[in-house]
């Protein structure tokens, strides 16, 4: 059963889980917008999504670009999760995963990470 949850609490668990990040690392993160919304309206099971140019992928070309954007998706996290707990535990590693993909990590090695 889908947890319930206030859209202030989940925005609060998602800045909870943006302090997880190590200072730094959270000083090497530039121009990133971290919102959040109800669904992705073309995936509606995603629970994250990093869209962006990532650090690895920079070269002296990159200027001018819109900032990146991770969305953290609330209604399919909370669909997911039985408990308020499980909702914590879900925001921080969805946070931390999208997070990573600005840094350059695939999905491969964050699953090795743990952060999948």
């Amino acid at each position: 059963m889908a947890v319930t949850m206030a859209p202030d609490r989940f925005e609060e668990l998602v800045g909870e889980a943006l302090d997880m990040i190590p200072p730094e690392l959270a000083r090497a993160i530039d121009n990133v917008v971290v919102l959040v919304e109800s669904r992705d309206p073309q995936e509606p099971s995603l629970l994250g999504l990093y869209q962006g140019v990532a650090l690895t992928e920079r070269d002296s070309h990159y200027g001018g670009y819109l900032p990146d954007t991770v969305t953290i998706f609330r209604d399919s996290i909370l669909d997911i999760c039985e408990s308020e707990e499980d909702v914590v535990h879900e925001v921080a590693v969805t946070v931390i995963h999208e997070i990573a993909h600005y840094f350059g990590i695939e999905e491969d090695r964050l699953h090795e990470l743990g952060w999948g």
